[in-house]
């Protein structure tokens, strides 16, 4: 789901400052503990022991962006019949962590992995989530709770089940090496049957009203002696790649809630404000929404090839706001139990090198597909983790706005004194101040003076502040 990431070969020096100032304001995790290096070096050596099906056999390939090391997922798919056969290995996290032990301490502590431009602040240490856990194409077998779903000509579920296995991931691929052999020609038989397969899934989703939404990464580069900031649009196999994570997601959460054990990734439905809000963006951006057109069918006209889209779909994760975790034992909780943007019950399984609460929903289901109870750790845990991943949530929210402030503060600091032309998005209850989004540069900000909302106002652009991020415009 959304998550704003920047790309940055070189961190531009006037916002090092303020990115270290960021990540002491909202206690970003630094150095891992000695104590938990050391046990992360020792578990490294070996996995805990357990029951494990070999099924190395399977040519499995992780599909990442360029240079990722903590790989959490390889896939494999399958014709079977008019039908499909969708392999996807996770990294089994807790085959390498104690329950209780200093590695789990710690990564109760983080919650997830915090992204910088920089840095990257990581859920597990090195040792286990770049080398031992991860599912390294270096020949080695590795521990993984293997999902095997069978799917229909359509591409619907028609089963689903997760065990302990050893698999051998056969190549590490990137987005761009796996977009270029699929548009050439030359792919292997799985990944074609992964375009296939992620293009049918894309259209059960757009029948069932959801929208899964590929949020354009942000480059900043130089432009001689002035820095800009770009969208990049998302590849087609980044979308296909993401719908076998959805799939095995809905797999998760149908099961939890068959065994009235698990935890849930819930989002309300979209509140009418935030509809008329990205309305009001279209309009700034000069993208045609038509009034008929829902807010589902109108992200699919969207093309990422054009960078006022590209800001469209970014300022769309305000839909996104208020998703939770719902946990349950015994019986299913009242209310909402539905992920409302994709339309559709799911829970987060597939990413435990960064994600803490994946690791337990991954215990759950091969418990219940094992006939097993839960294993007790997991169980007394499951009231806390929303709490947990909540506190982790917001931090990183945080931190993902504070990098992209600092660096439109970059990209605007040279220009202090201009004015641009922008339309008000958001507006505070007494009509003076609010929010406006340029089309150039695409960025949202602070306007202060009298605005109404959904006008196409002139703006002076007042400061831009490298070190705390800070970019306040009036209205002239």
């Amino acid at each position: 789901m959304p998550s704003r990431h920047i790309a940055a070969p070189v961190v531009p020096a006037p916002i090092q400052e303020g990115l270290q100032r960021l990540r002491d304001a909202l206690a970003v995790p630094a150095a891992f503990p000695a104590d938990v290096l050391a046990a992360a070096e020792i578990a490294a050596k070996a996995p805990r022991p357990a029951e494990r099906a070999d099924r190395t056999d399977i040519e499995f390939v992780t599909i990442d962006p360029e240079g990722s090391m903590d790989l959490d997922q390889a896939v494999h798919i399958a014709k079977n019949g008019s039908g499909y056969t969708v392999h996807y290995a996770i990294a089994d996290v807790a085959s390498w962590v104690e329950p209780g032990g200093p590695i789990d301490a710690e990564a109760h502590r983080r919650g997830q992995t915090f992204y910088a431009p920089d840095q990257r602040a990581t859920l597990h240490p090195p040792a286990l989530s770049e080398a031992a856990a991860s599912l390294l194409a270096d020949g080695h077998q590795r521990p993984a709770l293997l999902w095997t779903i069978e799917l229909d000509a359509d591409g619907a579920q028609t089963s689903a089940r997760v065990e302990r296995s050893l698999v051998t991931s056969r190549a590490r691929l990137s987005y761009t090496e796996v977009q270029h052999d699929l548009d050439e020609g030359s792919a292997t038989d799985s990944l074609h049957l992964l375009e296939i397969v992620g293009r049918l899934r894309q259209a059960l989703e757009a029948e069932r009203g959801g929208v899964s939404l590929d949020t354009p990464e942000q480059e900043i580069s130089a432009d001689g002696d002035d820095w800009r900031l770009e969208f990049r649009a998302a590849l087609p196999v980044e979308g296909w790649n993401a719908q076998i994570s959805l799939l095995t997601g809905a797999a998760a959460a149908e099961m939890m809630i068959a065994g009235k054990v698990g935890i849930l990734r819930t989002l309300p439905p979209a509140e009418q404000w935030g509809i008329d809000k990205l309305r009001h963006a279209a309009k700034g951006l000069h993208i045609a929404w038509p009034g008929s057109m829902s807010y589902p069918e109108f992200i699919r006209t969207l093309k990422p090839t054009v960078p006022a889209h590209l800001a469209m779909m970014n300022a769309s994760t305000v839909l996104f706001r208020g998703a939770a975790y719902t946990a349950f034992d015994g019986a299913l909780p009242d209310g909402n139990l539905v992920h409302g943007a994709l339309a559709m019950r799911y829970a987060h399984t597939t990413a435990p090198l960064r994600r803490l609460v994946d690791r337990y929903v991954g215990e759950i289901c091969v418990a219940l597909t094992a006939g097993v109870p839960v294993p007790d750790w997991v169980r007394s845990e499951l009231a806390g983790l929303p709490a947990i991943m909540a506190e982790s949530d917001a931090r990183a929210k945080k931190y993902e706005r504070g990098v992209v402030d600092l660096l439109e503060a970059l990209v605007l600091s040279k220009r202090v004194g201009q004015t641009f032309t922008g339309t008000v998005i958001e507006v505070d209850r007494d009509g003076t101040d609010g929010i406006v989004i340029l089309e150039d540069p695409a960025v949202e900000a602070k306007v202060s003076g009298k605005v109404r909302l959904g006008d196409e106002i002139t703006v002076k652009l007042v400061s831009a502040d490298t070190t705390t991020g800070t970019v306040q415009f009036a209205a002239v």
